[in-house]
């Protein structure tokens, strides 16, 4: 990753503040997001789905949004403040690696080995294929205006 320019002509090892900023308040939103969405998928048969749909659609809108800036120009300006809050904020937030180590260990600690290995290996491909199919989805879009 590179350096970005400051506003003073130097090299910035970072976002900078605002930067910042925009990933906590995205970070903050996603997070929201991720609470009311999951109260309203239940657990099935002692597998969380709610974490397995967060995670590939949030893979996909990931996707989607990566293509669909990239295609508009440099991350510099408002398309990378647009990514450090959406993406890097909103849908990082939103979606949960961590959540969904803890779910896959506490089935593993339940003698649910199969499960568990499947839940899992099942959820990062899913989430590999959306984001996929996102990025495939922001470049046709762009094709078609």
């Amino acid at each position: 990753m590179g350096r970005e320019p400051s506003e003073h002509g130097a090299d910035s090892p970072g976002p900078g503040w605002r930067g910042v900023g925009l990933v906590a308040l995205g970070g903050t939103i996603g997070t929201v997001l991720r609470h009311a969405v999951g109260g309203l998928i239940p657990t099935v048969a002692g597998l969380p789905l709610n974490t397995f749909l967060i995670n590939v659609s949030g893979a996909f809108l990931l996707g989607l949004l990566a293509s669909a800036l990239a295609l508009r120009g440099p991350d510099r300006g408002p398309r990378r403040e647009l990514r450090l809050l959406l993406g890097t904020g909103v849908l990082g937030g939103y979606t949960t690696y961590s959540l969904l180590a803890l779910e896959t260990a506490s089935l593993m600690l339940e003698s649910r080995i199969l499960e568990a290995l499947g839940y899992g290996l099942v959820t990062v491909v899913l989430g590999v294929l959306a984001s996929w199919a996102g990025m495939l989805t922001g470049r046709s879009g762009r094709r078609r205006a």
